[in-house]
């Protein structure tokens, strides 16, 4: 069932700070330095199985896709203003903020 666009573009979310790895064997699509950042939606990129899921051959649900802006200067206090890391990220990582 494919989920509803629930992420704008412009809309300030936070990748949620969750370590799944630690409760058993997974697939993380998420970089760890992102977990707990602040970013802005850039785009719905469209919906797609959970590759979470299917890395394990199970069942996986739709979920939106989207590009996600940061700041470059947050994660390695280098560059100029303006520039910035910009990542694909599922919306089970990410919530409203």
């Amino acid at each position: 069932m494919l989920t509803p666009d629930i992420f704008q573009p412009g809309q300030n979310v936070r990748v949620k700070l969750d370590w799944p790895e630690t409760r058993g064997a997974c697939h993380i699509r998420t970089p760890h330095y992102l977990r707990g950042q602040r970013g802005v939606v850039e785009r719905h990129l469209g919906a797609f199985p959970n590759p979470e899921a299917l890395a394990f051959a199970r069942k996986a649900e739709t979920l939106n896709l989207y590009h996600v802006r940061f700041a470059q200067s947050q994660f390695w206090g280098e560059g100029q203003t303006g520039d910035a890391v910009v990542v694909e990220l599922y919306e089970s990582w990410l919530e409203a903020v």
